[in-house]
């Protein structure tokens, strides 16, 4: 997944290293464009833009801790007690990522000057993870929400739901005229093994760290980042570019209409005036796909044909 330096040093990418003689895991990310890119599809306020921006940099961090092929995929849900309602991103081995929120215009009062996630957020409410790692059934962890600033809670997610002690830090600073100016952050996980005399001295490094966003605008890269918190070095295994990638395609609403049966696809025909085209609009990106009335009387013949097909099975 070695990407051109070019593209390093002044794209979006992330970094994968170890340290401490391979006791420690760490990722740090750039993802300001990408971010940057959610933000202007959904239209989302300032702490909205910061909420589903910090959960789209720790679902990419995520994924490259747990994900071993670019195929693979994770799905980061947040259900919480404030008015954005519901966080959603999918994130995959290969760097890319999609997302969106309930409530793009949700919004809460800053506090000390600071962007109010927690109070868009909510304080209450649960954090899931799905894996589709191409097995049979994926793999699904939920966790309660601790603070609802997004990197307390993906923490608390890998202790309680992987078992795996770890420091999140996400951030991202949105300018005054709603841009966002930088976006990133970091993910350090702590293998059985390390002293406790390593482990303090590693919660005292990043305890030390300044904001993630503070380093990124001061043109810190990943791999500054790591270096602050590893100052006798680390192993670094790879980089590679992230980016905001939405997989819809006309091909897939279609079997996606398909699949609701027959009497569904009748019901959205008959919504519409008659000969009208059927839209469908992506949630992730709003790309719109229209099916013309023989478009749709195709997809239900299909529709037809698979029903009675598995009917029979069935029977």
């Amino acid at each position: 997944m070695n990407d051109d330096s070019n593209t390093r040093r002044d794209g979006d990418y992330l970094v994968r290293a170890v340290a401490r003689d391979g006791w420690v895991r760490a990722f740090a990310v750039r993802a300001t464009d990408t971010v940057g890119e959610l933000a202007r599809i959904h239209g989302t306020t300032p702490p909205a833009t910061a909420a589903l921006g910090r959960t789209a940099v720790g679902a990419l961090l995520l994924a490259a801790a747990s994900l071993k092929e670019p195929r693979h995929s994770l799905t980061v849900e947040v259900h919480g007690s404030g008015p954005l309602r519901r966080i959603l991103v999918v994130a995959t081995g290969a760097g890319e990522v999609r997302g969106l929120v309930a409530q793009p215009q949700a919004d809460a009062p800053s506090v000390d000057g600071k962007l109010n996630v927690a109070g868009v957020v909510g304080r209450h409410g649960t954090l899931s993870v799905t894996k589709d790692l191409g097995l049979r059934e994926p793999y699904r962890g939920t966790v309660e929400l601790q603070t609802g600033e997004i990197g307390d809670d993906f923490a608390y997610y890998l202790w309680r739901s992987e078992q795996t002690p770890a420091a999140v830090g996400v951030g991202v600073f949105v300018q005054p005229d709603g841009r966002v100016g930088a976006a990133g952050g970091y993910l350090v996980q702590l293998l059985p093994g390390l002293s406790e005399g390593e482990v303090a001295s590693l919660e005292a490094a990043i305890r030390a760290l300044p904001h993630p966003t503070t380093m990124l605008r001061e043109g810190e890269t990943p791999e500054r980042i790591l270096e602050r918190i590893f100052p006798e070095g680390y192993e670094l295994l790879d980089r590679y570019p992230v980016r905001h990638r939405c997989t819809c395609s006309r091909a897939r609403f279609e079997e996606a209409i398909v699949s609701l049966g027959p009497k569904e696809i009748e019901a959205i025909r008959a919504a519409g005036p008659a000969g009208e085209p059927v839209e469908v609009v992506c949630r992730f990106c709003h790309r719109r796909y229209t099916f013309s009335p023989e478009e749709m009387a195709a997809i239900l013949e299909a529709s037809t044909a698979r029903f009675a097909g598995e009917g029979a099975a069935e029977g």
